[in-house]
């Protein structure tokens, strides 16, 4: 039996800005030693070029180069990857993954695709995010309040660093936000497959071990963090929770803040996002906002 038989079809993702090589050969290079090959690997380079790595890593399956002229984000650089995937029609999930990432364990693809094998509602799947020293940082919880990394089940978000999503999923729910350029992405993603009845899981087992980082490290993030914020309940929620979301939001950013050029950049940001149109407005309906509450995200938190 083939591999194609025996379950979905897995490609595996990377978007790259061509300022980490080193990682992604080391990335690469544990894609090609798991022991379920991807039927195909894109590689996108987000405003930047490529080297030819199928050939200098050996890697297994169809790999596709693609190089776009300007960096468009995160969301937008993933898009280019899953459009290319779209076209080719021959993959069932895709695993996207960071390009400072690396897949400790080598059976990761085979449980992505036991895991879409059993569940045809499944959409996707976030993988747990830890450091070289095995910590996960609390904010790679996807639970409000979570301390334990270990605990898997359904959820209400996932991780951009290390995910699998379903290709049937997107087809039907649309691709990724790319007016975001990063944050946020995640949950406007995940909102809209939960509303359209598709699962979003968790699964420590599935280790992508990171580097750890603060998303502060970005210049532009508390201004596109606020920003982004004000887009996604513009786009997602019923009208009732908008002013009670954005609400909850500025008195934790007023308490978790420190730096007085920070919340100015904030509150600039917030400004943009009720002044800027952020995509069409597509409400969620009121037993979704049950379901999030019942997982333990209510979409106000």
């Amino acid at each position: 039996m083939s591999q194609a038989e025996e379950g979905p079809r897995i490609a595996v993702a990377v978007v790259t800005m061509g300022n980490r090589p080193a990682e992604v050969d080391a990335l690469l290079t544990s894609v090609a030693k798991q022991d379920v090959a991807p039927a195909r690997i894109v590689i996108i380079g987000n405003g930047c070029p490529l080297p030819e790595f199928a050939e200098r890593l050996g890697l297994p399956g169809e790999v596709t180069a693609i190089e776009v002229d300007e960096n468009l984000g995160c969301p937008g650089g993933r898009n280019v990857g899953l459009r290319r995937l779209a076209e080719f029609g021959d993959v069932d999930v895709v695993v996207e993954l960071d390009d400072d990432g690396l897949l400790v364990d080598g059976d990761v693809l085979r449980r992505v695709r036991d895991l879409y094998a059993a569940d045809p509602r499944l959409g996707i799947v976030g993988f747990r995010i830890a450091d070289e020293n095995g910590e996960t940082q609390r904010r790679h919880v996807p639970r409000v309040g979570a301390k334990d990394p270990m605990r898997g089940g359904p959820v209400t978000g996932f991780l951009g660093g290390g995910h699998a999503l379903s290709m049937p999923m997107l087809a039907e729910i649309g691709d990724w936000p790319a007016e975001f350029f990063f944050a946020h992405e995640e949950t406007d993603m995940a909102w809209r497959a939960i509303d359209a009845g598709w699962t979003v899981l968790y699964e420590p087992a599935l280790l992508l071990q990171h580097p750890k980082t603060s998303p502060a490290r970005h210049a532009i993030y508390y201004r596109v963090t606020a920003r982004n914020r004000v887009w996604l309940t513009r786009r997602r929620l019923p009208l009732p929770l908008i002013p009670v979301h954005l609400g909850i939001w500025m008195l934790l950013t007023l308490a978790r803040t420190r730096s007085v050029g920070g919340l100015r950049a904030w509150f600039g940001g917030f400004a943009e996002g009720l002044r800027q149109p952020g995509g069409e407005r597509r409400p969620m309906r009121w037993r979704t906002v049950w379901r999030l509450t019942r997982l333990g995200r209510p979409p106000v938190i």
